[in-house]
């Protein structure tokens, strides 16, 4: 008899490949408004800029410092004085364009859907994601994984966010179940592992990059293929 009836996937970097998502759409939006016209500055050195701003302001709002209109208002003219661009020229429209086309976007992890189609008949599959709403069904869908999953909970639709273990009550609530019978597999030792951990929940924490951290998961992976050793 299997351990576990339910699991739990968070969907940024575990499932849908943010990164590579995220820099086809900054690349479009790059040429689109001709930002290297602004300062001069190379495509790489805006999205480094990015990407730093983007993690230190999912942090916070990862810690509830920030809200979701505040860390959308605030990101761009962030990136844009980090970058040494004139945030002035930032384009009204940009945080928009931004969202509506990055959501858009369809590469997924490797092996995500290999691993999706083996767990997928002797497992109920549910995400838990700390993205908003309108972006993370828009991922979802266009991404082809939205069929395998049966229940998604958002930070914005439970009023939570990981690491709060009343995300996790959120899920288990609406599924009628138990901790012992789900297992959370994420990507981030903070929101995914230790709120898992908080709320007595088995984790699988899939470290691609091997980063170094003080998490203790009960598994680890490397790659999602590897779930078939556990599952």
């Amino acid at each position: 008899m299997k351990k576990y009836q339910h699991i739990f996937f968070d969907l940024d970097h575990t499932l849908w490949d943010y990164d590579s998502n995220v820099r086809e759409t900054l690349s479009e939006l790059f040429s689109h408004y001709r930002l290297g016209d602004l300062g001069g500055i190379p495509f790489e050195a805006f999205f480094e800029a990015f990407l730093f701003t983007n993690y230190e302001l999912w942090d916070q709002f990862n810690q509830g410092k920030v809200d979701q209109a505040e860390m959308q208002q605030s990101r761009f003219i962030k990136v844009f004085t980090r970058a040494k661009l004139p945030a002035e020229s930032l384009p009204g429209t940009f945080e928009r364009d931004f969202v509506t086309q990055t959501s858009s976007k369809s590469k997924v992890m490797d092996h995500s859907f290999e691993i999706l189609d083996y767990l997928n008949d002797d497992y109920a599959l549910h995400i838990i994601t700390n993205g908003f709403n309108e972006s993370q069904y828009s991922k979802l869908k266009c991404s082809g994984l939205a069929p395998y999953f049966d229940l998604i909970v958002t930070s914005e639709s439970s009023g939570f966010r990981k690491p709060d273990k009343r995300i996790f009550a959120h899920a288990l609530q609406k599924l009628g179940t138990k901790p012992s019978n789900c297992l959370m597999i994420g990507d981030n030792p903070d929101s995914d592992i230790l709120g898992a951990k908080n709320a007595a929940i088995d984790q699988v924490y899939y470290n691609p990059r091997g980063v170094t951290h003080q998490v203790e998961p009960t598994f680890t992976i490397r790659h999602l293929s590897e779930l078939r050793a556990i599952l």
